[in-house]
């Protein structure tokens, strides 16, 4: 059995969804420190041709909270998620597909949340239920591996049953011990990734690294076949 094991993400890219593609089971790493800066409470979407970062605001109690233990802070004037999905109208407001998802990612956004985990969860299960992605989700949070880095990362491996890790582009590059892994009968592999390039709604150039929903609301029933090298992607348009 092969694995993937990494933080939750608010609305994940395309690399995160294509490894999970990849898997017999993905383990999503929700009972280590809360980073911020980092993708576990926003992510970027494509706004009158530049990146923009939409980000859930949290409560900050600790510098060494537990991403499980992560609360929304729901107190602002104005809700966020409103916000957030009312951007998303505005910016993909030329997207051929973005009505189809409008209704579901709204209910989503619109819902009221108060542990960051579970809306990462719901955020990364809708992505998974428009892709087709059927690998099956397990929170670390509910597992009994203890350990720091690489010894984590094994212990999770061990606990699960599995033989082999499909290891990320992130920080576990630096600290994995292949060595460690197969004396335990792991098998570490490296995730390869191409990111496509697909006809993005407003001026050129193509943006890469947006949250999936980017090409889904540019590309509709055939991002699933284009994330995952299927097909080849539509031709981009070119610059004004």
């Amino acid at each position: 059995m092969i694995v993937a094991i990494h933080q939750p993400h608010y609305l994940p890219w395309l690399g995160y969804l294509h490894r999970m593609a990849q898997v017999d089971l993905f383990i999503v790493l929700d009972h280590v420190q809360f980073e911020r800066r980092n993708h576990q409470n926003r992510s970027q979407i494509r706004l009158d041709g530049q990146a923009h970062w939409l980000s859930v605001p949290v409560v900050q109690r600790s510098q060494k909270e537990r991403i499980v233990d992560k609360l929304v802070d729901n107190t602002g004037a104005r809700p966020w998620g409103p916000i957030h999905f009312a951007t998303l109208r505005h910016a993909y407001r030329e997207a051929e597909h973005f009505k189809p998802y409008a209704a579901d990612l709204r209910a989503l956004l619109e819902a009221r949340w108060e542990r960051l985990v579970d809306l990462d969860r719901a955020t990364l299960e809708l992505m998974q239920h428009v892709f087709e992605i059927r690998t099956p989700l397990v929170r670390s949070s509910e597992l009994a591996a203890e350990g720091m880095k690489s010894d984590l990362i094994l212990n999770l491996c061990r606990e699960v049953g599995a033989d082999r890790l499909l290891a990320g582009f992130g920080g576990s590059r630096r600290y994995l011990d292949a060595e460690s892994f197969a004396r335990q009968g792991v098998r570490v592999e490296w995730h390869q990734f191409t990111h496509p390039e697909y006809p993005q709604c407003g001026p050129q150039p193509f943006i890469p690294g947006l949250a999936a929903l980017d090409l889904l609301f540019n590309c509709g029933p055939r991002s699933r076949a284009i994330l995952l090298q299927e097909t080849a992607a539509p031709q981009l348009r070119a610059a004004a």
